[in-house]
């Protein structure tokens, strides 16, 4: 892996990982869902453990509905709460794996595993590997291995995103799915903002050209990609908002 791609991911690890202890510290509303899920999918969040809930960084809802012994894979699980969700959805005959690169995440997403077992009535087949999005075989994740595959806004914090994709569309089997909310921008971000800590780690400075996704996605393989929702991104620090202006 590139040395660029190593800081990158070195300071979204200390973002998410030290600067970040819960969703009060964060500094825009990229990263917390501006609208509720499915009634099911907000009955199952209730039984996940608080330590989970409180360390969600996620920015929508992209987990599907009628998934019942699926095989899911997560990309970015963080502290796991979207793969907490699918392991309902899925049941007992399916399976969820959720990829993450932070030591401190993926501790929370380990642990309460029991607990959430306990909750729904039995143990979910659920399991966290530390992890690239951008090199899932080196992570344990082999080809043809999924039928869907979920993100919820991480791959905008990716330094090299072509990559990321590649390797979801080996993951997934035939006919496989990717259902993931991400931020986007309707005009090239400067490459200056990259550098700003809370910028990039919220993932507004990673944000791609909507043009630029939809010609990588195609180029891989996967079919035109649909939009299902669109929602404004607010930058509440006034210092910030100065910097990001009107992208």
């Amino acid at each position: 892996m590139a040395c660029s791609d190593n800081s990158a991911h070195n300071a979204v690890k200390d973002y998410y990982g030290k600067v970040l202890s819960s969703t009060s510290d964060l500094k825009t509303s990229a990263c917390s869902s501006r609208s509720a899920p499915h009634p099911l999918v907000c009955r199952i969040i209730k039984t996940i453990p608080s330590a989970v809930n409180d360390k969600f960084y996620g920015c929508g809802n992209p987990i599907p509905l009628g998934i019942e012994g699926k095989d899911v894979l997560d990309l970015g699980s963080g502290s796991g709460r979207d793969c907490y969700v699918a392991a309902a959805l899925v049941g007992p005959q399916g399976s969820v794996t959720g990829v993450d690169m932070t030591d401190e995440l993926l501790q929370t997403a380990r642990e309460n595993i029991d607990a959430f077992g306990k909750a729904l009535g039995y143990m979910p087949n659920l399991k966290f590997v530390t992890g690239y999005i951008e090199e899932l075989k080196a992570a344990g994740i082999s080809d043809s291995s999924a039928d869907i595959c979920i993100s919820n806004c991480v791959v905008n914090l990716s330094p090299n995103k072509p990559k990321v994709f590649t390797s979801v569309f080996n993951a997934l089997r035939t006919g496989g799915e990717l259902h993931f909310s991400d931020m986007y921008a309707d005009r090239p971000v400067p490459a200056s903002l990259l550098k700003h800590q809370s910028l990039h780690g919220e993932g507004l400075s990673g944000a791609l050209h909507t043009r630029e996704f939809e010609r990588i996605v195609t180029t891989i393989g996967f079919a035109q990609p649909r939009v299902l929702a669109i929602t404004q991104v607010d930058v509440y620090d006034p210092q910030l908002k100065e910097l990001v202006g009107d992208i």
